[in-house]
């Protein structure tokens, strides 16, 4: 069993590096095209690319299939848009920081929704991952619209962690994986609607459309759904931390953005946050209370 979750570890530790790479992909790409027409692309490339590498999983579905799918993938849709637009508005470091505060939202939500008690460690977590935040984000005690966006992209993520976590057990992973990214697409598709869809006019935007819809969505989403019938949600969410580590390395290595001793300590607040929670919850063994009071 150590063996299968070091593996599990290992295999969701590269997803985290995909995906802070599609940061730095995309960060040059949503400068010569909208974020819903990337999206648009990105998902439904993703899900096409799926089907027609096993056509029978559109025999898989049913209504309550489709529903629980549709759900998890307007969390995720609306993480990545959010997470998209707050990206051209802030650094790669600072989207890569904030988006992984969904490891401190993801018990947090997870008490609202299924009554789940919050221990101390946690409490201490929330707290230390906010003022981390604070020293991340807040630039002379105002609050940037690019961080906060992130933020809220951060929530999305986390419900659809807690979703995917009470849901993927049980259920086919790739047909799971299709409904959610078919959801995504048609999500962001609808929302390109609004200022007009287009199509890439350059060849550096495809490749990142192609880069993002095969690796960082098709298979990682397959991998992330897969891992989440074997092992807790925290403990997905606390691997997959490992995306801010990657996004401020290559932030800093390939986009020579700055790194300050105030970056620094509020990333490194913000990582200790997430491994407190996981780490050493499990050697609290009385919660101190209820989220609801």
């Amino acid at each position: 069993m150590k063996e299968k979750k070091l593996f599990i570890s290992l295999i969701l530790t590269s997803v985290a590096a995909i995906w802070a790479g599609a940061f730095i992909s995309m960060k040059g790409a949503l400068e010569r095209l909208d974020v819903n027409s990337f999206l648009s692309l990105r998902f439904t490339m993703a899900t096409l690319f799926l089907i027609l590498l096993r056509p029978s999983v559109l025999k898989k579905f049913n209504i309550a299939f489709v529903k629980k799918g549709a759900l998890l993938g307007f969390f995720l849709g609306s993480g990545y848009i959010f997470q998209s637009f707050g990206l051209t508005l802030t650094t790669v470091s600072n989207t890569g920081f904030i988006t992984g505060l969904y490891v401190v939202m993801t018990p947090m939500i997870a008490a609202f929704i299924l009554k789940k008690n919050i221990t101390r460690i946690e409490w201490s977590g929330v707290a230390l991952a906010t003022f981390g935040l604070a020293l991340l984000s807040f630039h002379g005690f105002s609050f940037g619209l690019g961080e906060f966006l992130v933020m809220i992209s951060a929530l999305f993520f986390a419900l659809h962690i807690v979703g995917l976590g009470e849901w993927s057990k049980g259920l086919d992973t790739y047909a799971l994986t299709v409904l959610q990214l078919g959801a995504c697409a048609l999500l962001t598709f609808t929302a390109s609607l609004k200022s007009g869809f287009k199509f890439p006019q350059d060849s550096g935007v495809w490749a990142s459309i192609i880069y993002t819809a095969l690796f960082a969505t098709a298979l990682a989403f397959i991998v992330q759904t897969w891992a989440q019938s074997f092992i807790k949600a925290s403990s997905v969410a606390v691997i997959l931390a490992m995306e801010v580590v990657f996004a401020a390395i290559f932030g800093i290595w390939l986009l020579s953005e700055p790194l300050n001793l105030r970056i620094f300590l509020g990333g490194i607040l913000v990582i200790a946050s997430m491994y407190l929670i996981i780490l050493l919850d499990n050697r609290v063994e009385k919660p101190v209370g209820s989220i609801n009071g």
